[in-house]
């Protein structure tokens, strides 16, 4: 109870500007949750899919395939399932493959960033509002000084204390954020990786089945 009352009390004595900056924290933490559980979902079972598709490719069935990337969440599925349902045609234009897969992974590259700008936001602006309060609770007691008309000590620190209340906020909130940024960009240059391994893939796959004759590429021109 009474660290609760404590924290309180700094949050009180911190000023206006602390507002705006629980505000950010709270934002950062339900864009860090989110985006935890989202990068996680995408990543599992990326590998089993990209066997399971070359194998029921190679055995000739497209359509089941397709259903084992439709039922596996990720940016990998995603690419694999576009490609493979034009390569269920039997037909495809020159370049119509590559045109999907690519579209795909604009799509799904997008969807991963999405809150990353979010996080760079705050972790660039905490610091700075924090240090803007800073400044403002300073000139507060400086004018508390001035007109009180004498220097006192225990005013003097006082103030500046109440001062750098909103700096140390805006770091404690800012230092979080930019590990959990660094640590998504990681995630998705990984997933990235995934996308890049199933475009390969599904390429792979298409050529293979040409050359065996199972499906047709109709070349520009022709």
């Amino acid at each position: 109870m009474g660290s609760q009352y404590r924290l309180l009390t700094l949050f009180a004595d911190g000023g206006l500007m602390m507002y705006p900056l629980v505000l950010c924290s709270m934002i950062s933490v339900g864009v860090m949750i989110a985006k935890f559980f989202t990068l996680r979902i995408a990543h599992k079972g990326t590998n089993r899919v990209l066997e399971d598709v070359d194998e029921l490719v190679q055995r000739g069935d497209v359509a089941g395939a397709i259903e084992v990337c439709y039922n596996t969440p990720g940016p990998a599925s995603a690419i694999l399932l576009a490609g493979l349902r034009r390569i269920e045609g039997k037909k495809l234009n020159d370049g119509e493959l590559e045109s999907a897969v690519a579209t795909v992974g604009t799509i799904e590259l997008s969807f991963l960033e999405r809150g990353l700008v979010i996080l760079a936001t705050i972790a660039n602006v905490a610091p700075l509002m924090g240090f803007l309060g800073t400044v403002y609770g300073m000139v507060m007691a400086f004018a508390a000084i001035e007109a009180a008309g004498n220097v006192d000590p225990a005013l003097v620190a006082g103030g500046i204390k109440v001062a750098l209340l909103t700096t140390a906020a805006g770091l404690v909130i800012a230092v979080p954020v930019n590990i959990a940024y660094n640590f998504f960009v990681t995630r998705i240059d990984q997933l990235v990786a995934d996308m890049e391994h199933g475009a390969s893939k599904i390429m792979s796959l298409a050529w293979d089945l040409e050359r065996d004759g199972k499906i047709e590429i109709v070349k520009s021109g022709t």
